[in-house]
């Protein structure tokens, strides 16, 4: 029988760990210090492209949006798989933080980063659950409508 790992649960989801994309300014994708790793913003980018841009409740929709979240939770994932090599190593998702690029009349925020923490959920389980905040700003780098990061916890340092 083969173990399930958050790899094979990806898999099944349909997805893929993608590359970790370069950084576009003075930044590393990951920090690794003892049993955390930090993962810096990541935006929703497929293959180098920007999937999206505007403000939800303007140009984007909040379901658009929260579907932008999952890419970037996916590309948050692929930051710690390329630090640690097997994403079994993930003993925990700490701590999420979701930036929604929003028009000032929308306030779904936590709506649309559930789209992050369902994928944590799906890939990691209960290691999946984390804490998290979700907020509203005026602009994201490169007009996305979306950014997020995290902070994970290793079973090893």
């Amino acid at each position: 029988m083969t173990a399930v790992t958050p790899e094979s649960r990806i898999a099944e989801l349909g997805l893929t760990i993608p590359e970790v994309a370069a950084p576009v300014a003075a930044y590393v994708p990951t920090l690794r210090t003892g049993n955390y790793v930090y993962v810096s913003g990541q935006v929703p980018r497929v293959d180098g492209v920007v999937l999206a841009t505007g403000k939800v409740g303007a140009e984007v929709t909040a379901e658009r949006a929260k579907e932008l979240a999952a890419v970037c939770g996916l590309n948050a994932i692929a930051a710690v798989k390329a630090e640690v090599g097997e994403l079994s190593k993930v003993a925990r998702v700490v701590k999420v933080v979701g930036f929604v690029a929003s028009d000032p009349s929308f306030g779904g925020q936590p709506q649309v980063i559930n789209g992050v923490s369902e994928l944590l959920g799906e890939v990691f389980g209960e290691a999946g659950v984390h804490a998290r905040s979700a907020v509203g700003v005026a602009a994201l780098p490169l007009d996305v409508p979306v950014e997020v990061e995290m902070i994970v916890e290793l079973t090893e340092g």
